[in-house]
């Protein structure tokens, strides 16, 4: 037998449909879908083979980079969170391990690591164990960088 005291709504929001799920007692806006985020910095080093003879990047340099994950999803009615940051950083941790103080190029993937291209190889790397994953976005420089989102 169903429980009476949970209700079920679907909400479409940024193209994506959810199903939220919350007691009976609580209001729908608890159950909206939010969008949270946490910042990872990476030192590393790249050099992009694809611009033309004499651009100042088709020499070996480095960046701090600067990585946003936005995870979309209901705020647990319970927990009050969308996702624990301690989980999205463990999810993120093995491909920190890849990028942080390594050669960009040499990452598979990434021979031409412009940050339109760390981004989207992020993202697709993380995908599938970040349910709600809503964007990544790469800070080059303090006023450069990309987003991409799926």
């Amino acid at each position: 037998m169903p429980n009476c005291d949970i209700r079920r709504e679907y909400h479409f929001h940024g193209g994506r449909r959810h199903a939220l799920r919350y007691n009976a007692g609580s209001s729908v806006k608890d159950a909206v879908p939010m969008r949270i985020f946490k910042t990872f910095n990476i030192e590393a080093a790249h050099r992009l083979p694809n611009v033309p003879e004499g651009h100042k990047c088709s020499r070996l340099h480095g960046h701090s980079f600067r990585i946003e994950l936005h995870v979309e999803g209901p705020t647990d009615p319970v927990l009050g969170w969308v996702m624990d940051f301690g989980d999205l950083k463990a999810r993120f941790q093995p491909l920190y391990d890849r990028l942080d103080h390594h050669y960009l190029n040499d990452v598979e993937g990434l021979e031409n690591p412009t940050s339109e291209n760390l981004a989207r190889w992020i993202f697709e790397r993380l995908r599938a164990d970040v349910p709600g994953l809503a964007k990544v976005v790469v800070h080059e420089t303090c006023t450069s960088g990309a987003e991409y989102s799926a």
